[in-house]
């Protein structure tokens, strides 16, 4: 299976590559990442990846890893001084732990066998796709700004009239907050990748020592979300309240391209909706949030974790939804979407470890059906949703409401019926040495 997944993540990154190169005459993420083993880095998780691979190394290779990182990228930080390149300010780091990833991955095929290459590898793997993921992500947005001229908000604006406008709420509320406020919000948003990785790191401390993964992380459900949810974007492609009615208090957004200037102090006005033509940089990436998805990912992940990381996963997820609210970059329509396909994929993936139950069945179907149904009455039913906000408001959360509630029924059902049994003791290996 590990075989044809690599396979597979090969094979749609060499798509990456060429749809990149066609579409956008720009480098794909292959390309992008093959420089940087060289080149300086861009500001990314190469270390938070290098980390991810580190939980099948036992702590001696741990410190060995990680000073051979550090000490590859003092030798290239010296070198560019010392042959007066210009590096752009958050480029200095990384390409250490990229060299470290690699070298682990010819280490795994030469020098180990049978279940410690596998094990190795995986990790390799793990790492690794952290990083492409992110080579990746970037490039689609490029692909979406470029092949969609025409985005949504209208439509997307004027159904969020049925749940009272709350990015224009929530936009003011961060306005009267301050620079300490937005400052603190902005920290959140912008290192989701890093919380997860926190909290993956937690997941995953055993592994090491049992020598296997465990049948269901959170970092599967971050790759599985990052793989399916920008497909939705060339679907539904919204550039969000900001870009589309004004730079507003955040100062961003152009007004050449949007409807008015009216984020965050006017709400938009209740018209006719219609597609409208938007420049090609923007990102048409807010429908759904996959921000509030992985954040709401995070939060399921961490219900099983000491009270510490508990409060933290809950912090994390409340404000991230106050950022992408309150800075916006979504309406409260896309936060609804989210949640429901975040359930949905981890049901799905949890269905698939335990095998697939009626339970799981029924919940993934009915999950997906709600998701399909939110985003027709998005696109459809616009008008009617704003024209009738007392009725069609609580139905969207409704909604939403019936796919949490069925997840949380489901999964305590299985939680009371185990699957995974021990590994024997006999099965087990000796952990080899650097």
């Amino acid at each position: 299976m590990w075989a044809a997944v690599a396979l597979a993540t090969l094979g749609f990154l060499v798509v990456m590559e060429i749809a990149a190169r066609r579409l956008t005459g720009q480098p794909g993420p292959l390309t992008v990442q093959a420089r940087e083993v060289v080149l300086p880095p861009k500001p990314g998780p190469l270390y938070a990846g290098m980390a991810l691979m580190m939980v099948v190394l036992t702590w001696r290779q741990r410190f060995i890893a990680l000073g051979a990182a550090v000490g590859i990228d003092l030798v290239f930080v010296l070198g560019r001084w010392a042959a007066g390149v210009q590096v752009t300010e958050g480029r200095y780091f990384g390409n250490g732990a990229l060299w470290v990833m690699l070298g682990c991955a010819v280490i795994a095929l030469t020098r180990r066998t049978g279940r410690e290459r596998s094990l190795l590898l995986k990790g390799v793997g793990l790492g690794l796709l952290l990083v492409a993921g992110r080579k990746t992500g970037e490039t689609w947005l490029l692909i979406t700004s470029k092949t969609r001229p025409t985005v949504l908000d209208q439509y997307v604006a004027t159904a969020d009239h049925a749940l009272g406008n709350p990015s224009w709420v929530m936009g003011r509320l961060v306005r009267a907050s301050g620079p300490v406020g937005t400052h603190l919000l902005d920290s959140v948003y912008n290192q989701l990748a890093i919380a997860a990785v926190v909290f993956s790191l937690y997941q995953l401390r055993h592994v090491a020592a049992r020598r296997r993964f465990p049948r269901h992380h959170l970092v599967r459900t971050f790759l599985v979300i990052g793989l399916l949810g920008p497909g939705i974007y060339m679907l539904f492609p919204v550039v969000g309240p900001v870009f589309a009615y004004g730079p507003g208090a955040s100062g961003t957004g152009g007004l050449h391209w949007a409807v008015a200037d009216l984020w965050p102090d006017v709400a938009s006005p209740l018209l006719p909706p219609h597609a409208m033509p938007y420049d090609d940089l923007t990102p048409r990436n807010c429908m759904p949030s996959l921000h509030t998805a992985w954040a709401t990912a995070i939060f399921i992940h961490s219900r099983r974790a000491p009270r510490a990381l508990r409060w933290a996963g809950t912090f994390w997820l409340v404000a991230t939804l106050s950022a992408t609210l309150g800075f916006g970059y979504h309406y409260g329509a896309d936060l609804l979407a989210g949640v429901v396909f975040t359930l949905t994929v981890e049901t799905a993936l949890r269905a698939l470890d335990r095998g697939w139950d009626r339970a799981g069945v029924l919940l993934v179907g009915y999950g997906a059906t709600v998701f399909a149904l939110l985003l027709t009455s998005y696109r459809f039913l616009a008008t009617e949703l704003a024209a009738h906000p007392w009725a069609y408001g609580p139905l969207l959360v409704l909604l939403m409401a019936s796919v949490i509630h069925g997840y949380v029924r489901t999964t305590r059902r299985w939680e009371a019926e185990p699957v995974e049994a021990p590994v024997p003791a006999e099965h087990s290996e000796p952990v080899p040495a650097a």
